[in-house]
């Protein structure tokens, strides 16, 4: 399609651009989910849980306006091709949210930390791309296909094209409309809108996941090689890019390989802009073990979910397909347990 690069290669440096804007949000922005949860519940504050409304709405908005020009399709998108399996999302969510606290990160942050010499992220990035390509891949595989298929959707699994069915407006009416009205309620409060920086990040992130549709989507109507039409999520897709860094000579880059490493690299640009790179290791068993067992549980809970924190509250919401809500309540309700039993025990108040 473009002379000396493949559609393979175009798609994974589509996937790095993403991820380069995504790094860079973690460490300029502080956009974080646990980080975003612990505010909340702990601190008294919710701009980075509005910094997370502004980016669903901006790439909301941004997507089914492309599709009402005709220059994307939300239906190709795996969270709307794919038939909804409600426990899959309550139990996978669930096990990621409480997973991440005891892991003391997501993903997608555990890269961002990585970026700035956190060499505890690096465990919790390796285990969590091990246990996620076992859970697909390994030796019990069966079972999570026996439990939770991946079985094709007979119709559209998202509320737009459900309303579009049962009301005279079009899909990319709803996704619009339902987006302007998450950006306006995101930054309504005097407070945040007050706090640019938060505003501006929040919508970086947006664009960033909407690149990631668009991009691919143009590249799959276009090129000459089937590729998938994806954007980010960092689950799963962490194991591929470990395989690719050891089998990459035999195997095309990808949209993932290209995110993985874009959000490491933003992240590690991020840190040296702000003068806050250091090497840091974990000096205590018992949270070395904690963190194992996190990532464990975000591996193997993302792939049931399907999606993590990024994938199913951006990538998934973004589409407004129907797991995208039900899974991050179960992400944030698992991880407010989670941190309660971090930070207070369980044992009741007296």
């Amino acid at each position: 399609m473009i002379d000396g690069i493949s559609d393979a290669t175009l798609v994974a440096l589509i996937g790095a651009l993403g991820g380069l804007l995504l790094g860079l949000a973690a460490r300029l922005g502080r956009f974080c989910t646990l980080g975003a949860i612990e505010d909340y519940f702990y601190g008294g504050s919710d701009i980075r849980l509005r910094m997370w409304g502004v980016a669903i709405g901006v790439s909301m908005t941004l997507i089914y306006a492309a599709a009402a020009y005709g220059m994307f399709d939300p239906t190709a998108g795996f969270y709307l091709k794919t038939k909804w399996l409600p426990w899959a999302s309550v139990i996978g969510g669930g096990m990621f949210g409480y997973g991440m606290a005891m892991a003391g990160n997501c993903g997608y942050g555990a890269l961002a930390r990585l970026g700035g010499g956190d060499l505890r992220s690096f465990l919790i990035v390796v285990v969590v791309g091990i246990s996620a390509y076992g859970t697909l891949y390994g030796p019990a595989a069966f079972v999570f296909d026996a439990v939770f298929p991946r079985l094709p959707a007979s119709a559209p699994q998202g509320i737009a094209h459900g309303l579009s069915r049962v009301l005279p407006v079009a899909p990319w009416a709803v996704g619009v409309t339902a987006g302007l009205a998450i950006l306006a309620f995101s930054v309504w409060p005097q407070r945040m809108r007050k706090n640019r920086k938060s505003v501006i990040w929040g919508a970086v992130v947006g664009l960033a996941i909407a690149s990631g549709w668009i991009g691919t989507g143009w590249v799959e109507h276009n090129g000459f090689e089937v590729v998938p039409v994806v954007s980010h999520n960092f689950s799963a897709p962490v194991g591929e890019a470990m395989l690719y860094a050891m089998l990459g000579s035999t195997h095309a880059p990808s949209f993932a390989v290209g995110s993985v490493l874009g959000v490491w690299t933003g992240a590690l640009i991020g840190s040296f802009m702000l003068g806050h790179f250091r090497w840091e290791a974990c000096e205590d068993p018992r949270e070395l073990r904690r963190q194992i067992i996190g990532a464990i549980l975000m591996g193997v809970g993302a792939v049931i979910a399907l999606g993590c924190t990024v994938g199913q509250g951006l990538t998934a919401m973004s589409l407004l397909s129907y797991s995208a809500p039900v899974t991050m309540a179960a992400i944030l309700g698992g991880a407010a347990l989670g941190l309660r039993h971090l930070i207070e025990g369980f044992a009741p108040a007296e």
